[in-house]
């Protein structure tokens, strides 16, 4: 009796939350195909409808990714036929996942983005692709190849509406890896490199500009003299000075006698 009450109460729980997970599926899908659809247009991927097709909107995403869009769909079939395995199928849904941020990496180059946006894509995808459809960047196939470029992983395939990723004239050189900036031995500049013209002959580089006149050293100045020293005061009289007697003064005579 009770294993059957649970049986009852489970199945109510899934048809009562079903609605609200398919409606949040049928939104994450609907947004992020239209994150999509902005991003086609900045890569100039030819008919809007493709970013709306289940399956075949991330073969594109991948191909801008410059990876070959068949190996992901080997992986979804493989993790579909041998998702039974434990472990197995967990690594082939992971590699799969891989392949995808290997993808996003190079779109994010071409729009302008550091690889440490592949922390914000690895947590929440939507998230990063709603970014790169509405900021201001804009789509520029002209950055340093793949790593994969030239193996088995590398996007060889033409579809139609789907604009080449190789830049024209080839892709740029990397300056890590150009020469005299400690380039491998045996390095190969990628197809389409040009590299700079040689000067024509009797080319003579033109003449370093005179130094400056260095000026002349002048002198130090001579050290300033001491002031002399002052004269010594004269000293003090020490006799003291004769005394002075006042001049003697006559009495006045009598005054005569009158007659």
């Amino acid at each position: 009796m009770y294993d059957d009450d649970y049986g009852v109460g489970v199945a109510l729980a899934w048809l009562f939350f079903l609605p609200f997970l398919l409606l949040f599926i049928v939104a994450a899908y609907v947004i992020g195909s239209w994150f999509l659809m902005k991003i086609f247009d900045k890569a100039g991927v030819q008919g809007r409808w493709r970013a709306w097709v289940p399956v075949y909107n991330t073969l594109i995403f991948v191909k801008l990714g410059d990876l070959n869009p068949w190996w992901l769909l080997v992986l979804w079939g493989g993790g579909i036929v041998l998702g039974w395995v434990p472990v197995l199928g967990t690594l082939i849904g992971l590699a799969a996942f891989l392949y995808t941020m290997l993808a996003a990496w190079r779109v994010g180059l071409k729009l302008q983005k550091e690889a440490v946006w592949l922390i914000l894509y690895f947590f929440l995808a939507i998230v990063w692709l709603g970014i790169n459809a509405f900021d201001r960047s804009r789509w520029n196939t002209a950055i340093p190849a793949a790593p994969w470029a030239r193996n088995f992983l590398a996007d060889n395939t033409v579809w139609s509406g789907i604009p080449n990723q190789a830049p024209a004239g080839g892709y740029p050189a990397n300056p890590a890896t150009a020469p005299g900036y400690g380039a491998p031995a045996g390095y190969q500049p990628p197809a389409g490199y040009a590299a700079p013209p040689a000067p024509p002959a009797g080319y003579t580089p033109p003449p370093a500009p005179p130094a400056a006149p260095v000026p002349p050293q002048s002198a130090p100045p001579a050290a300033a003299q001491p002031p002399a020293t002052p004269p010594a005061s004269p000293e003090p009289p020490t006799a003291e000075p004769p005394a002075t007697e006042p001049p003697a003064t006559e009495p006045p005579a009598p005054d005569a006698p009158r007659p």
